[in-house]
């Protein structure tokens, strides 16, 4: 993956703000369980190399958060897939998250730019992702097939769509906040996201005052456009339910694609699609990772020599 550039003004700001962190953490004896992230950097990074909007930017950087904040769930090199298809001019998108040490998120929405009739006017998301499904895969280690499961989106929110899996799925109530603050000139100001889980065995009554509590909190995209951290806004919302914090990682905007593997990806083509690109290029020859927008450029003499070498495996 090439990351592009932020801008100095971008990182000026940027380091002014607490590192981009996920903290796992127990409620009421271990029997809520939850994550709250901070991501405003993996947004930023995020919209500088898939050139995003406001509305892309917003699409897309919750499904980013909302990945990120499924990770709590996995387990050594697990992975978790996030994906929603819709008959909205957004028409879904694809994001993929690992816990594998830090915490990974990539992915590319459908359809970029959003063909929009008027200028915003909220961000109520629900017109611009109409009917579809949203469905979770997981990738589990040493597992022979991923487990996928699929509901129908009733609200046009991803995170009261990804709620109403939990629930529906795996009858397990759950809930997500998605927050992404933007300043007066359209610049990401703060990212983040809650995810509340409850346990077997938990008081109805708990789960509720434990949502009464996260739904009073305030703005966490403002929270950490302030300079606020994960574990503070932790302790102060969730204060009367004895919070344990049991886990910390980093987060990052990051994709696994390299440009060898694109490379041998050409030198695998075969019949007349191999002497399409042998005679006629174009050149140089380029190839787009979706996952983060990367351009990879072969010249006419890489693409020659690959496609004309009998050991293709390229290192």
């Amino acid at each position: 993956m090439i990351q592009k550039l932020l801008t100095e003004d971008v990182e000026s700001y940027l380091n002014t703000l607490q590192p981009d962190s996920i903290e796992t953490f127990l409620l009421k004896n271990g029997t809520v369980r939850g994550s709250l992230l901070h991501g405003t950097r993996m947004i930023h990074a995020m919209q500088a190399n898939h050139e995003t909007g406001i509305l892309e930017t917003y699409i897309l950087g919750h499904a980013y958060i909302a990945a990120g904040l499924l990770t709590s769930m996995l387990k050594g090199t697990d992975k978790i897939g996030l994906t929603v298809e819709c008959a909205g001019p957004a028409k879904g998108f694809d994001v993929e998250a690992s816990a594998r040490g830090d915490v990974r998120v990539r992915g590319y929405l459908r359809q970029n730019p959003i063909p929009i009739e008027k200028p915003l006017e909220s961000f109520d998301m629900s017109p611009f992702f109409g009917p579809g499904f949203l469905t979770l895969t997981r990738t589990l280690e040493g597992a022979r097939q991923p487990v996928t499961g699929q509901t129908m989106m009733r609200h046009g929110s991803i995170a009261k769509d990804l709620a109403n899996h939990f629930l529906e799925s795996e009858q397990t109530p759950t809930l997500f906040f998605l927050s992404i603050q933007f300043d007066k000139r359209g610049n990401i100001a703060g990212a983040g996201g809650l995810f509340l889980q409850v346990m077997p065995g938990a008081d109805d009554q708990i789960l509720h005052n434990i949502e009464s509590a996260a739904c009073s909190m305030p703005s966490m995209g403002q929270w950490f456009a302030e300079s606020g951290s994960t574990g503070d806004l932790i302790k102060s919302v969730f204060s009367d339910f004895s919070p344990k914090i049991i886990g910390t990682r980093d987060v990052n905007f990051f994709c696994y694609c390299e440009r060898f593997r694109f490379l041998n990806f050409i030198a695998s083509l075969t019949g007349e699609t191999r002497k399409s690109v042998l005679e006629e290029g174009p050149f140089p020859l380029l190839t787009t990772c979706r996952n983060c927008s990367t351009i990879y450029s072969f010249s006419k003499e890489e693409i020659h020599s690959v496609l004309t070498n009998s050991n293709t495996a390229v290192e």
